[in-house]
């Protein structure tokens, strides 16, 4: 064959090439285009179904009401010098503590662990006459990790201190003094009829990373509050340990008109560092009557399966935001920023995976009609699992709907148009848990506090929980596994075991 026809052949089979290319790419954008109306259709019908039985799935319907900045409990004073550093709220010197240990930094320094707190522990903190600890550390250096040794100042140079000591309550107390103005400020400011941290809500998630120091503040004046709750009930001075815990069940519900679930997460962390020196206190009988009653109704006021409702659906709008801002955004997908340091990384970290899914994936190039599928993938999710799993009317939590949630994530393969709730889905389940097992012992906490009144009243505890009610409770909790009476029984040495059934829903 010679070189023309050899050329015509070419051609030929070159153009033919690009007209099936042609034809390929005008079917893909048929496709696509097709994709892209049915995706919007079926979400637009689907928000329209659910809007007409109550649902709202628009984020700026759960955006909280601007409130002025004079009667905001968040825009006082106080908090403007904690973030400037010119007051740190925190028991710790540089070096952490006497209980603190590395591998429960995630948790906590003092979560109800039933042990008492040793107060000797802190004194003898508080008065080492060592100047510097020594910190030994790896750094970066030139690419690789070099051991480096520290000197950082001990706690001597941060807290006041007797010039002999005292008992191990007063001296906690004195150290913890240096921070008195400051408690003074934030009880002061809690006097203020709203409590909103000033963010620009409207951004949704985006939103997130200013609240986190709150939070963290948050924490750490909890963490105060805690240690000298504790040695105010060791020095006899019930009255002041009252005022500071409800100054730190205060900042607990500080939080509950947020929409994001990550404050919900902190208001279960600093609960479970109340009760602590709540179940000390009851311990070793250091309050009256009187203050067990005024505890009993702060804690009453503490319903965490309504309010895991309440943020599972703005949660719910939320995300569905956030896939429509990467819907119209999806070239500028980039890792939600958050500070590594700062517990409670469940819901956090799962959008990170996220966002790093469709950076690595190439994801932000599917079809707007799978974006339009994954929000009804989100809406669904907290229809059929998350609202499920808890009943707030009946105060009931269900293990066996989050059993079965885990296994629909497990069973369900990860796709395009669904991936954004099958990575949430399993993290739901376990902020569930979070969220029961605190209101279980908020729960327990009330009926001591009852117990207790009725062991005032009458030199030794009942033989029935029923006896509490209505002179000592108004009504007595259920156990919110099961809907069943609490366990409770008289133990011999005069003391009482009090309970609720485990995830297993045995009594065993």
């Amino acid at each position: 064959m010679n070189e023309k026809p050899k050329r015509k052949l070419v051609w030929r089979l070159l153009r033919w090439g690009l007209i099936g290319l042609a034809i390929l790419i005008t079917l893909a954008a048929l496709l696509v285009t097709e994709e892209n109306w049915r995706g919007k259709r079926a979400w637009e019908n689907y928000q329209r179904e659910w809007t007409a039985k109550g649902e709202k799935f628009d984020w700026q319907s759960f955006v909280p009401p601007a409130v002025p900045d004079d009667q905001n409990f968040f825009t006082a004073p106080v908090f403007t010098n904690i973030f400037n550093d010119k007051i740190k709220m925190t028991p710790y010197g540089n070096d952490g503590g006497p209980d603190f240990h590395l591998d429960a930094s995630r948790s906590g320094y003092a979560i109800y662990r039933m042990q008492m707190t040793d107060l000797t522990a802190w004194q003898t903190y508080y008065r080492n006459p060592t100047n510097f600890h020594t910190v030994v550390g790896f750094v970066m250096t030139n690419g690789v990790m070099i051991e480096q040794t520290n000197l950082l100042n001990h706690a001597t140079d941060e807290f006041p201190i007797a010039p002999k000591p005292q008992t191990s309550a007063k001296d906690v107390l004195l150290a913890l003094s240096k921070y008195d103005s400051a408690v003074e400020e934030l009880r002061q400011a809690s006097e203020r009829p709203y409590a909103s941290v000033p963010l620009d809500y409207g951004r949704g998630f985006d939103a997130v990373p200013p609240l986190i120091p709150y939070l963290a503040a948050l924490k750490r004046c909890t963490q105060l509050l805690q240690l000298r709750v504790t040695a105010e009930l060791a020095d006899g001075q019930s009255a002041k340990a009252l005022d500071d815990m409800k100054l730190s069940l205060y900042l607990n519900n500080s939080l509950h008109s947020s929409p994001f679930l990550i404050s919900h997460l902190v208001r279960i962390a600093i609960i479970a560092i109340d009760i602590q020196p709540i179940w000390e206190g009851l311990a070793e009988h250091k309050c009256s009557d009187e203050q067990l009653a005024t505890l009993e109704l702060e804690l009453g006021k503490l319903d965490f399966l309504a309010d895991y409702q309440a943020v599972m659906r703005s949660e719910c709008a939320a995300s569905i935001a956030k896939i429509d801002d990467w819907r119209q955004h999806r070239n500028d997908v980039v890792l939600m920023s958050f500070d590594s340091n700062m517990e409670n990384n469940d819901e956090k970290s799962i959008w990170n995976k996220i966002s790093h899914t469709m950076k690595a994936g190439g994801l932000y190039l599917m079809p707007s009609g799978w974006f339009y599928q994954n929000e009804i993938a989100i809406a669904q999710m907290h229809q059929n699992w998350s609202v499920r799993m808890v009943n707030a009317e009946q105060e009931i939590v269900s293990p066996k709907i989050i059993q079965q949630a885990n296994l629909s994530a497990g069973n369900t393969h990860t796709l395009p148009w669904n991936i954004f709730a099958h990575q949430l889905l399993p993290a739901i389940g376990a902020l569930t848990r979070k969220a029961s097992q605190i209101q279980g012992q908020v729960n327990l906490a009330r009926v001591a506090c009852a117990l207790e009144r009725y062991r005032l009243a009458h030199g030794n505890y009942p033989e029935t929980l029923a006896a509490l009610a209505p002179q000592f409770i108004g009504t007595l909790p259920h156990d919110i596994i099961n809907g069943q009476p609490l366990h409770y029984h008289r133990t011999e040495d005069g003391n009482f075991m009090l309970y609720s059934i485990g995830w297993n829903e045995k009594d065993d």
